[in-house]
């Protein structure tokens, strides 16, 4: 993507050649242009400029307008860690696509695939068979949340499916045959199987390579698993925000989803940048290839053009269909492969003359729909997990990222004033303030969710205690109770502390499940239009005359009540 004109193509290739087509349509109109995307890139800036403003993952999830994602989970094999190898003289199985037949052949060197080109370059049964196993055992496939699978190419994907089947066979009994469906472009009727992952029960698991990689709405996916390595952030982005979707199970939210991360795809990305380059390497066609020839003056031009030709050649000689072997035979006398060093052998002169003599070489060789011949080498050795660890943000084991989070927030105490606003005078904490101190931490790869999958793990025990109850332990010691505990005692407290009237002790009730799920309820959430209180309540002004101007304080109390020590009166 980033190659350069060599001094010799300028003579006669010019940035019109290299400039993607969406650039083409976008120059052709003569009008203001405005971009929204959500993958932006340096292709789109040098477009419309540099983005005039910005709303990132991170805020969307902190304002619950999209779900976050758990540590990813890094599966290893044997074999995933140690590579595949066959020695220099040891025999190797080659399947060919074009043909359908497995061959022989001897190794002349020593072989070693790294787990970035399994099932592209090798085919290793083992490996994705030992995958699917623990697979099936973490997803149950009659269940409402859904499964989608990446996998590197569509026989891959059909190896995928047959495995997943099996496994889960053995792992839950009796599964429908349609659980697990394959949705590609070589798929039957693609388009009805992706309605059918969307709306109805089944399929629960969909093994796709990039059909639904961007441009698909199915908010119940609940898991994602790559088999695929891939080397563009923005791709990685879209694949991942395919699990992002709000969605309820039977009146429950949708949690954080899960990643299974099977090709160390997280430790790959996160060295890449989204940015990539304007202009693309024109994929000059042999006609073009052909003409530039006849009508080059220059004898360094031609010479360019002639092993240009003669290397996208020898690249299209294993793809030609039968008739196009026969109509090139016919027009050059010889095989691709003589041709080929004929033209590497020949005076340039005469070169350039042959082919104003042949100018219809170029259609032969550019001809859509010759079979194209892919080779996979096959490994039939058995595989097993050997590890199972999750990816945190800043360390990969969970009792480091706890600790972690302790230092930082402990060393961090006068450097951001919410922090100590959560620590010291919680019944002043805003949404506001609440959001710029998680977007701080997020910065530094703290989060919610990691934290509770860290707790998790390091004690076997789940602590839904919000992202201030683990600030607090970290600075305070304060023990980390449930959110929802502290929540109901903040409330019987406050509704013991006078006679209420009826509607009062509704709405202190409301305002209790409201700070819930939003962890703080404050005058602006009143305020909020999503929230009832605005949509059933009349806003901030309405309550406040139910508890006689006293509603500010009520808050103010209720906040401080939560977070009374060890959650006591």
């Amino acid at each position: 993507l980033d190659r350069e004109l060599s001094d010799t193509e300028m003579l006669f290739r010019g940035f019109e050649d290299y400039v993607s087509k969406y650039r083409r349509v976008l120059d052709y109109f003569d009008a203001v242009k405005i971009g929204l995307t959500a993958t932006p890139a340096l292709h789109t800036s040098e477009i419309f400029g540099l983005p005039v403003y910005s709303y990132s993952y991170r805020e969307a999830v902190i304002d619950g307008y999209l779900v976050d994602y758990e540590p990813p989970i890094q599966i290893s094999t044997r074999l995933s860690t140690d590579g595949i190898y066959w020695a220099a003289g040891e025999e190797v199985q080659v399947y060919s696509t074009r043909t359908q037949q497995l061959d022989l052949f001897t190794a002349p060197d020593e072989i070693h695939i790294e787990v970035e080109n399994f099932n592209k370059k090798v085919i290793t049964e083992g490996f994705n068979k030992a995958i699917c196993s623990y697979l099936a055992k973490e997803i149950d496939p009659s269940a409402r949340p859904k499964t989608l699978v990446f996998c590197a190419n569509d026989a891959h994907a059909d190896l995928v499916v047959h495995l997943l089947k099996e496994a889960f066979t053995e792992q839950w009994g009796e599964v429908d045959d349609d659980a697990v469906v394959k949705i590609t472009g070589a798929a039957d009727k693609p388009l009805e199987l992706i309605r059918k992952y969307r709306n109805e029960r089944s399929p629960s698991v969909a093994v796709t390579v990039d059909l639904l990689t961007t441009g698909i709405d199915v908010p119940s996916i609940c898991n994602l698993v790559f088999l695929r390595r891939v080397n563009s952030r923005i791709l990685f982005d879209q694949m991942l925000g395919r699990a992002t979707r709000l969605c309820d199970f039977d009146g429950v939210a949708k949690g954080p989803f899960r990643v299974f991360d099977v090709v160390q795809l997280f430790d790959n990305i996160k060295d890449m940048t989204a940015m990539q380059p304007v202009v693309v390497n024109p994929k000059q066609s042999f006609s073009q290839l052909g003409e530039e020839l006849r009508g080059a003056s220059d004898e360094s031009v031609q010479e360019l053009v002639r092993d240009q030709f003669i290397a996208k050649l020898q690249s299209k000689k294993r793809h030609l269909s039968a008739e196009s072997e026969v109509d090139f035979e016919t027009c050059t006398g010889m095989s691709p492969s003589d041709f080929a060093k004929k033209l590497k052998a020949m005076p340039i002169t005469e070169v350039v003359e042959w082919f104003t003599k042949n100018p219809d070489l170029g259609e032969i060789l550019d001809r859509v729909g010759d079979a194209h011949d892919t080779t996979f080498l096959i490994h039939t050795g058995d595989d097993e997990i050997t590890g199972i660890d999750r990816l945190y943000d800043c360390k990969k084991r969970p009792q480091a990222y706890l600790d972690a989070f302790k230092a930082y927030i402990t060393g961090h105490i006068n450097d951001i004033p919410a922090l100590v606003t959560v620590l010291t005078r919680p019944r002043e904490l805003t949404r506001k303030d609440l959001k710029t101190l998680e977007m701080a931490l997020a910065q530094e790869g703290f989060s919610e969710t990691s934290l509770e999958t860290a707790w998790y793990q390091t004690t076997n025990h789940e602590m839904a205690a919000r992202i201030i109850g683990f600030i607090r332990q970290a600075a305070l010691g304060d023990s980390l109770i449930p959110y929802d505990e502290r929540v109901e005692h903040a409330l019987q407290i406050i509704l013991s502390k006078q006679k209420w009237t009826t509607p009062q002790r509704a709405w202190l009730r409301k305002i209790a499940e409201q700070t819930k799920e939003n962890l703080l309820v404050d005058h602006s959430a009143i305020e909020e239009p999503d929230l009832i209180f605005s949509r059933d309540g009349g806003g901030f002004r309405k309550l406040d005359k139910l508890y006689e101007g006293q509603l500010d304080a009520i808050l103010g109390e209720f906040s401080e009540m939560v977070w009374r020590k060890d959650g006591t009166a």
